[in-house]
Order: C-alpha cells, then structure tokens, then sequence
C-alpha cells in the first residue's frame, strides 16, 4: 500500500498538465507538426520532453529526437535539466543506452537520437512522433526533409519542433503552413518569469532589451533583412550548396581573437574558407565562441589540421604578438599571417559583401549565426544598439580577403582593364572587376574607380 501511494504521489507530482501554462500544452487541431517559437527560458525544451512522454504513454513505440549535433541531444534533451531524463517519473523512468544511442521505455517504446549534421542516418528509419530541436540551427535543414519522409507509421505520426526564431529558409516554410498542417506556439522569455533565476533575468534583460539580437532571443520576432544591410539573407539560400567541391586551391582559418574572456566579452571569431579554381570562394565552417586564448588557439589549429589548410590568418590590432606567440605553443610550425585593420568594419566589409552579390560565395550548409551578423550589419553598425559584435563576420572578411581579393589584385596600376582588378565603391554598393564586362557593370551602378596599392586593396 505504501508503494502505490508512493507512486501515486510521484505520478501527480510529474502530471505535467497540473503544472504547464496553456501555451505549453499541445494545441488542439488536426496538425502533423508543432513548432514552438519562443525565446530563451520560456521552457520549450520541457514541453518538447513532455510530449515526448506523454506520446510513449499514448502507445506510440518508434520516436525520434534531433538536435543541432549529437553533443545537443544527449546533453539537452536526454540529461538536461528539463530532458527526457530529468522530467521523467522514478516508477517509469526509462533507460539512456548512450552506446546505441536510444532511450527505451519499460512499455517497449524506443526514441533513437540523430544528429541534424548527419541527415543521412534519418534516410530510412520509420518513426510514429518526433521531437526536433533548436531546428533554427541546423547546419544541414535536409535533416527535416528525411526525418518527414520517415515519419509514417502508427495512427498519427506528428512531430513537435522547439527553437529560438531565426529566419532561416525551414523556419520560413513552416509558418508559411500555419492554420494548415503546422500549428504555431509563440512567446517571449519574460512569460517564464516565475521559473527562471531573477540574477538571469535581471542580466539578460540589461544587456538585451530593446536591441535588435533581444527581439529575436527573448521576444521570439523572426527578424528579416535590416534596411541597409550589405548583406541579404536570399544570397545565401540562393548560392547554399552542402558540400565543398574537390578543385578547393586554397583553404585558410582566419581569426579575430577576443582579448578578454568575462561573462560579457566578445566573442572569438573563427572561419574556415576556400577558393576553388573558378575563383569561387567557400566558408566551410563557423566554430567561433568564447573561449580564452588557448582555446580559441587550439580550436583553430585543430580546423587548420581537419580541413588540410594552407594558412591561419589572425587581427592582430589588440593583441600583437601574443596572437601568433599563442598559436605556436600549439603548434610550433603553423604557418601564419598577421593583418591590421587600419579602417572601418564597414569599408574592409563593403567589397566581401559584393562578391556575395556577384554570387561569388557559397556557405557549405547553413551557418546560422554568421549569417545573422552578416544579415544585420550595416555601413552605419552600432555595437550597442545591435547587441553584439560581428566577431564571425570580421574573421569571415579576412578570410575572403586573403582568399579572394589580395589574390586577385594587379599590382600594375595602369594595366589594361581586361587584366586588373578594380574596386567600384558608391553608396552603399563596392563591386570587383576582373575584366572589362565586370568593370562597366561597375561604373553602371554609379560608383567611382579605386586601383589596388602594393598589390592589393586598400582596406
């Protein structure tokens, strides 16, 4: 008797249904995805574990559970403080076998985890429910596309998404379906007040609140261009591809190291990048973040060894010598080239965002917080206003620099304009020409004619 009131005890203790909001529990409707849209803390990852639970007890047998990479499924939706683990009742816990990487219930049920970087491991499987996280993020949206073509079996398969919003093309397309086959839950951080720590808040909401990056991460706006940008999110979709092609000539690591490494300091960042035989550049990963100096030193020569690059590439305007003295206690024989940023964000930026325009540029899968500090950024960026720094996109600029625009530029100023790269800079527009094609295309847009010096463009 005392173990069935115990239990009984721990049953209405878990009844998630006694505890939710109404905006957390399932929405009623004949929908086959659920795509929660909230910002930080609202508590989506405990309403995607719920559901989870409550369909294992339902009868579904077959789920699935996606996250951004498998590191994100194990340590957030299986063993996170609001996991599937975690919210789980003691009398019907079920059992993580990490080693094949599923959680089985004591009913049979079983919920394998897949990786979003791995889409192919969801090509074939068959699942009856599924819970995909922080979908915004994914670097490879395909992962979607298998895991729908999979979902097929049992009276009703569904699957509930849970993200922060980011316009990307796949957040896009589901509201797109809203009031269709898709329902949409929306809400902001400060819905969650009661449950999340006041020192949180009070620090998040200090530095957040009324910026551009806050209405996206606590208000949940699905934010699009930035009027002015020099960047535009389509040129991204539009020139995407998934992989790098074979013919890559040259491939660089570029760094803009952070010099500090508090709560509140900026962020490293580091991109890797290369130019094929048509000229055509390629960013091949984004693995930027805040990390002391030894981190983000190890981290990128771990990237200069994955990727066979040629080069690292680092700012060096606030860190002078330490950058390349941190680099080589790494790795002694790394070969290494330092750059100054002698003028603005905005003028070393305009003629990258032109190659972008000229469709000169590819992204190997999505890379979603680059692209936001790209699609943000403009000639007139404030620091405070935006919410962030555009470490990412500095590192991105240099890269391409090195790759793309030193390469090309003649270092005979009075050559024939079939063989000397210009810069066309005008408001708001800069453009290369390579040839003379490139070069009237250039002077249509009404943009005035600067030359390269010692080499290269004057940045």
């Amino acid at each position: 008797m005392t173990v069935l009131f115990g239990r009984l005890a721990d049953a209405l203790q878990s009844d998630w249904r006694l505890k939710a909001r109404p905006t957390q529990l399932p929405p009623p409707g004949d929908w086959v995805a659920w795509l929660i849209l909230t910002g930080r803390g609202w508590g989506k990852t405990r309403s995607g574990a719920e559901w989870i639970r409550s369909q294992v007890m339902a009868g579904c047998s077959r789920l699935a559970l996606v996250g951004a990479t498998a590191a994100d499924v194990r340590d957030i939706m299986v063993e996170g403080e609001s996991g599937i683990l975690a919210i789980s009742p003691k009398h019907d816990r079920p059992e993580y076998q990490p080693g094949l990487r599923r959680i089985v219930w004591s009913n049979g049920a079983i919920a394998t985890c897949y990786s979003a970087d791995e889409p192919d491991r969801l090509r074939g499987p068959q699942h009856d429910a599924a819970w995909c996280d922080e979908i915004a993020s994914w670097r490879y949206p395909t992962a979607w596309d298998m895991l729908m073509l999979g979902l097929r079996i049992g009276k009703n398969p569904r699957v509930v998404a849970t993200t922060t919003p980011r316009p990307v093309k796949l957040i896009r397309n589901l509201l797109a379906r809203e009031g269709r086959d898709v329902a949409v839950t929306r809400g902001r951080t400060i819905e969650n007040v009661a449950n999340l720590a006041p020192a949180f808040l009070s620090e998040i909401m200090r530095r957040y609140e009324g910026t551009r990056l806050g209405r996206q991460e606590l208000d949940a706006e699905v934010l699009e261009d930035v009027p002015g940008a020099l960047w535009q999110r389509d040129w991204f979709d539009r020139d995407r591809v998934m992989v790098a092609p074979n013919n890559l000539q040259r491939v660089i690591v570029a760094i803009d190291p952070a010099m500090s490494t508090t709560e509140g300091s900026d962020e490293t960042g580091i991109i890797v990048a290369g130019v094929s035989a048509d000229g055509h550049g390629y960013i091949i990963d984004d693995i930027s973040g805040r990390m002391a100096p030894h981190e983000w030193a190890t981290r990128a020569v771990e990237a200069y060894r994955r990727y066979d690059a040629d080069r690292i590439v680092a700012e060096v305007n606030a860190g002078g010598d330490m950058v390349a003295a941190t680099l080589r206690t790494i790795e002694p024989n790394v070969p290494f080239t330092a750059v100054h940023a002698s003028r603005g964000k905005a003028i070393r930026a305009e003629p990258v965002a032109a190659l972008y325009e000229q469709r000169k540029v590819h992204h190997i899968g999505s890379l979603s917080v680059l692209e936001d500090q790209l699609a943000g950024f403009t000639s007139d960026f404030d620091r405070a206003r935006a919410g962030f720094s555009p470490d990412r996109l500095d590192a991105l600029v240099w890269a391409l620099n090195d790759l793309m625009i030193k390469t090309w530029a003649s270092p005979n100023p009075v050559a024939a304009a079939g063989n000397y790269l210009g810069v066309f800079t005008g408001p708001r527009f800069s453009a290369f020409g390579s040839n003379a094609e490139d070069l009237t295309y250039a002077a249509s847009r009404g943009g005035s004619f600067y030359g390269g010096r010692n080499g290269g463009i004057v940045w």
